[in-house]
């Protein structure tokens, strides 16, 4: 058991983040603010509404659980880098959530086609309500799933592995608007937030600064326990 831990032992920490995650998320949604700030952009208008576009939308679920899954197992530093640019954004928007409550006006009244693709968009709109979407995380999430594949050694030399991670990122990036899940705007600003937080996790390597300076402590509370 203990083997087994020291092996995976860093999975519990995402596993409590996403607990946490959840249970914010599920507060926020199921009690609604005093009022809602609208977010709305004149982009937003010149966006046709395209109900195809709910395949890669709903891909999106187990495109980053795939990242996550894949690199807890083949590279444990680009998972801790992984996970860390996830849970940076995901909690930016949990904060904005909560003291900036926000909401959107862009969902069509009626399907002009009656289609399976309609009947789906419905379904995501009965299960997920137009509040709390800035910034979108759908944005944020793809762009941190093509990031760390960028980032892999083994995936990044793939061209059709990286090429089709560019692809399938770009497709649910511009879902969010053809769906009229999120404005413009909450997608220009997941994109400022990525590449702020990309500056931190890969270009500083805050997580490899902090894994030094933990090893660093425990050689030297080794080192004192063997003097003494």
């Amino acid at each position: 058991m203990k083997e087994l831990y020291k092996k995976y032992h860093h999975a519990l920490p995402v596993l409590i983040y996403f607990a946490v995650y959840m249970a914010w998320f599920n507060y926020i949604e199921t009690h609604r603010a005093a009022s809602y700030h609208v977010i709305h952009v004149a982009l937003d208008d010149k966006i046709p509404f395209c109900e195809f576009f709910i395949v890669p939308y709903l891909i999106w679920f187990g495109y980053v659980a795939w990242i996550v899954v894949y690199l807890f197992f083949k590279d444990k530093e680009g998972y801790c880098r992984a996970c860390t640019f996830l849970m940076t954004g995901m909690t930016v928007f949990l904060l904005v959530s909560t003291f900036f409550p926000n909401v959107q006006h862009l969902r069509p009244y009626y399907m002009a086609r009656d289609n399976v693709f309609t009947h789906m968009v419905k379904y995501l709109y009965s299960m997920d309500t137009p509040t709390n979407l800035w910034p979108s995380i759908h944005v944020y999430n793809s762009i941190a799933v093509y990031i760390a594949v960028a980032h892999n050694e083994r995936l990044s030399s793939k061209p059709v592995v990286k090429n089709g991670c560019f692809v399938l990122s770009t497709l649910i990036i511009l879902a969010t608007m053809f769906l009229k899940q999120h404005s413009a705007f909450d997608v220009m600003t997941a994109f400022i937030m990525a590449a702020v937080v990309y500056v931190v996790v890969y270009r500083m390597d805050v997580v490899k600064s902090m894994q030094k300076s933990i090893s660093h402590r425990r050689n030297r509370k080794s080192y004192r326990a063997i003097i003494k």
